[in-house]
């Protein structure tokens, strides 16, 4: 039996795609999507300068032996203030990979979580495109009734919606097309567009993903 879905502001339910919302939940495509899309957050542009790069030290600063202090071949050494740095990191590329096929069952298993428990529904966003208010988008979550933290997925053409929605706490918005695994299990519930799930439900249940 496929699973529905409330359309906030009536008493319709839409029927949920069961390819893409009735999926056996996948943990291990999950949590290697998950490090994946945290992985490609990261920049990778972090560097320190080992003692061979840090400016200066080229003389030993005392003879080897008779001055009663210890042997030092230059004040750039790690132990030195102003020294090079021991095992420091240097730029390098977080890029783990997921081909296209896994990563489209772990967005179907995290879809598929939140519709098996009820955490996924349907609204309008016309209103909101036309006139985008913080205090109805309020309201409208209000009335769902849903914990904390929730996602809103719109399509580009309802971007404008996505005004009202951006200032309230522990709400965030992305396009159908933006979402990754991380986005879907991180939030308590979904609300989407009925075009903007219409997309997301194309984009995990065709054969092939653009890049």
């Amino acid at each position: 039996m496929a699973s529905k879905a409330p359309v906030l502001g009536t008493t319709k339910k839409v029927d949920l795609d069961d390819a893409a919302f009735g999926a056996e939940f996948q943990e291990s495509l999950v949590q290697a999507s998950v490090r994946a899309e945290l992985a490609a957050r990261r920049q990778g542009t972090h560097a320190t300068k080992t003692r061979g790069k840090v400016r200066g030290g080229g003389a030993k600063p005392w003879r080897q032996k008779g001055t009663g202090r210890a042997r030092a071949g230059s004040i750039r050494a790690p132990h030195w203030t102003g020294g090079g740095i021991v095992f420091g990191p240097s730029p390098r590329s977080y890029v783990i990979k997921v081909n296209r096929k896994e990563r489209r069952a772990a967005l179907r298993s995290a879809l598929s979580v939140h519709a098996a428990r009820d955490t996924i529904a349907v609204f309008d966003p016309s209103d909101l495109v036309d006139d985008p208010k913080a205090k109805v988008a309020a309201a409208l979550l209000a009335d769902w009734g849903q914990r904390l933290p929730v996602l809103v997925v719109l399509t580009e053409e309802q971007s404008r919606a996505a005004l009202a929605f951006r200032n309230l706490p522990r709400v965030s918005v992305l396009a159908a097309q933006d979402i990754g695994v991380t986005d879907l299990i991180g939030s308590a519930a979904v609300l989407a567009s009925q075009e903007a799930l219409d997309a997301l439900t194309a984009r995990v249940t065709t054969t092939k993903e653009s890049a």
